[in-house]
């Protein structure tokens, strides 16, 4: 029986899993799995949505488990049709293999390259010859293949389908069956794909594959995709600053979203990070956390810890007076409550105004609305208190 903890973190972040059951035998096998994602090398800058799938290959990875990082050169020459309206244009051999080696560059920043095992489809599927394409094609249906929901869109609005794009799903199904794959990843969109894998699976005697679909990770504005054309991307090739900065300006409840799908921390660390927030911590602190966590993954444990001071320093820059008073102050071993906080720094007249201004929204902490007016503070760092716009002091606290 598989550890429920090991399963719930696999679990974590999936969009669906067929079949979960035959997911927890395989997992019961105790041998290394063989874990498969395949990618067509047509858009080699990646941004962090790609990654969602790419870190769940990790966690298989840290699980001690095989993964088979497929690049689709010979599918990538097809052209895959998922989610488009129109045929869309195959690339040249010198295209796709181009584009290979930048994803290869740029997914070790995450995999690790002695678990992982690259293969290109076309090992196989370039020793095939006439005949045998038309036995694979004759193991599904057009009606099966209409059943696709951006086939059946195209078809009833009189778009053209070209046969070879029905060759895309047919060949990246194969691809399982050389690879003998015992689960296969990919994103919602690419469910009708994985569904093919499992049934040529069977055909050829095999155990067919689990397949696990991963979400489309929302963008800066929280609504659509994570996409370069809508300009809400975090590149992966992003500056440091740049990468930190991006972070720091997501929802706070987009965030939990972000943490659950992009972060390595386990599932108990992140819930008492929410506990932490639903107690009083500012949100910004937790920010901070996973900002300097995907810096250091793609740059470096320095990069991450000057992209924070950089952010705090352009932070204050922009929002405060260069002159604003600064006070030392100290409790006999009494916590700092903000109330008292402000008025001790000469913001207020009394903790009674202290709590007025909060309850109307005038009172920051570092930039951050407060919005308890029994936030309790913290004295690990310097403060910027601040209340309306024109009284800001920077409080050193201590107790």
């Amino acid at each position: 029986m598989e550890d429920p903890i090991v399963l719930e973190e696999i679990k974590r972040g999936c969009d669906e899993i067929l079949i979960e059951k035959e997911l927890t035998e395989k997992l019961a096998l105790k041998r290394p799995l063989r874990i498969k994602a395949g990618f067509d090398p047509t858009a080699p800058d990646l941004h962090l949505g790609h990654t969602v799938l790419i870190n769940k290959l990790r966690q298989f990875q840290d699980m001690g488990h095989e993964v088979l990082f497929l690049i689709g050169d010979f599918t990538g020459m097809i052209g895959d049709p998922t989610g488009k309206n129109v045929t869309r244009k195959p690339l040249t051999r010198e295209q796709v293999l181009e584009n290979a080696e930048s994803y290869k560059d740029q997914v070790f920043k995450i995999l690790d390259p002695e678990s992982t095992t690259v293969c290109f489809n076309s090992e196989w599927m370039g020793k095939m010859n006439a005949a045998d394409m038309i036995q694979l094609a004759a193991q599904h249906t057009v009606a099966r293949m209409l059943e696709r929901d951006d086939f059946n869109k195209r078809y009833t609005g009189n778009q053209p389908i070209a046969i070879h794009e029905f060759l895309y799903p047919l060949v990246q199904g194969y691809d399982s069956v050389a690879l003998k794959a015992d689960i296969e990843l990919g994103g919602t969109d690419q469910k009708f794909n994985l569904l093919m894998g499992r049934e040529l699976q069977k055909n050829a005697g095999q155990s067919p594959q689990v397949i696990m679909t991963m979400p489309i990770l929302e963008g800066l504005d929280g609504v659509q995709k994570m996409s370069k054309s809508l300009d809400n991307y975090i590149g992966v090739s992003d500056a440091p600053n740049d990468m930190f900065g991006k972070i720091m300006k997501i929802s706070d409840d987009l965030m939990w979203r972000y943490f659950e799908l992009l972060s390595f921390k386990p599932l108990h660390e992140i819930e008492s990070y929410k506990k932490m927030v639903a107690e009083g911590l500012n949100p910004r602190d937790v920010k901070f956390r996973l900002g300097k966590e995907i810096v250091e993954r793609f740059h470096s444990p320095m990069d991450a810890i000057n992209a924070e001071q950089d952010f705090i320093k352009r932070f204050q820059k922009n929002q405060l007076p260069d002159d604003i008073p600064e006070h030392e102050l100290s409790k006999d071993g009494e916590p700092w409550m903000i109330g008292a906080a402000l008025k001790d720094a000469r913001l207020v007249s009394s903790t009674s105004e202290a709590i007025r201004m909060i309850k109307q929204g005038a009172v920051k902490v570092n930039g951050e609305k407060v919005e308890d007016a029994k936030l309790e503070l913290d004295l690990s760092e310097a403060l910027i208190l601040q209340v309306g716009k024109r009284k800001v002091a920077k409080v050193n606290l201590s107790s």
